[in-house]
């Protein structure tokens, strides 16, 4: 199962963190959240493997947040 683990405001803050997740060695899935407006691409949702959630919190804290 996957769970989310953080909520950018647009696709580059996404990427950002699924990079950071990435060097760690953990597994990231995007999910966009509703529909992208006037060219915003909107929230996305940032998710990892359930087993993982706890460092992978703990990471972004200390590196984006």
């Amino acid at each position: 199962m996957w769970t989310v683990v953080h909520i950018a405001l647009d696709m580059p803050g996404a990427e950002l963190a699924k990079s950071v997740l990435e060097s760690e060695g953990i597994l990231v899935r995007l999910r966009p959240m509703g529909v992208p407006y006037a060219g915003d691409s909107g929230s996305v949702e940032v998710l990892v493997p359930e087993s993982e959630a706890e460092e992978a919190q703990q990471v972004l804290a200390e590196k984006i947040e």
